[in-house]
């Protein structure tokens, strides 16, 4: 546990301290405080009651956080892409293979590292529900419910962000290939509502992140929901845990 922490808060720190990160935090909070704001303005030139529950929880806080998506699909490759490629690069890599430390340790100490930066990205996001409640009564349910999926659904990111960054010593390189993993999987499920409703299409809508997003943060938990997440980071840091190993052997 000790080595997963000690990489954890080495790579946090990295991004407090580093340029990329502060970017990343910035640009974050910016573009979330612009689309919140447009859209309390688009509700109110709408001439919708804000302070009725129904207006909040539809009309701002689900609008809110499915804008949040767009800038998380974005941004995420970014803050992942130096994971393990920087080290690769510069030759760091090689006292943490050579060290007494295992790949899993590895790939869950720079998984937690990034989410953790990730986790203080989201908290940026507070003032909205206490601007929900000073304006009304937002259903709580719904609103819970949209920062959990998003905060999974960013988990997902990462997880797409760090195997990217294992597969190559190049980082833009890996923000590319996180970044059109991640979109394939956000938009998969177009697909398969163009197809109706067979078997391939179901599939497709199955496996789109979007699908299962949409339905958490509707307010509606379902179990299949949370396993499909969970299954999606366990995939990912699975299969960059082995790529870790391949490097050992290089």
């Amino acid at each position: 546990m000790k080595p997963i922490l000690f990489i954890a808060k080495r790579e946090l720190g990295g991004y407090l301290t580093g340029p990329i990160g502060w970017i990343c935090l910035v640009v974050f909070t910016l573009i979330a405080a612009l689309f919140f704001n447009v859209t309390l303005v688009q509700i109110a030139n709408q001439g919708m009651q804000l302070g009725m529950e129904e207006g909040l929880t539809e009309g701002v806080v689900q609008g809110f956080f499915g804008n949040l998506t767009v800038i998380g699909l974005l941004l995420v490759p970014a803050v992942t892409m130096g994971l393990v490629a920087q080290d690769r690069r510069e030759r760091s890599i090689e006292l943490l293979l050579t060290s007494p430390v295992s790949s899993l340790q590895i790939t869950l100490g720079k998984f937690f590292g990034a989410l953790a930066f990730v986790l203080v990205m989201i908290s940026t996001t507070f003032y909205v529900p206490a601007m929900m409640y000073w304006m009304g009564e937002p259903d709580s349910g719904v609103m819970l419910a949209s920062y959990a999926s998003f905060t999974l659904l960013m988990a997902v990111f990462v997880a797409i962000g760090l195997f990217a960054s294992s597969t190559t010593d190049n980082q833009l390189v890996a923000l590319a290939m996180s970044f059109s993993l991640s979109l394939i999987l956000w938009i998969i499920g177009w697909f398969g509502s163009a197809l109706g409703e067979g078997s391939l299409g179901t599939i497709l809508a199955h496996i789109s992140m979007l699908t299962h997003f949409d339905t958490m943060s509707g307010g509606v938990v379902h179990l299949n929901d949370a396993v499909y997440f969970s299954s999606m980071i366990l995939f990912f840091l699975f299969a960059t845990t082995q790529r870790v190993e391949a490097l050992r052997w290089r």
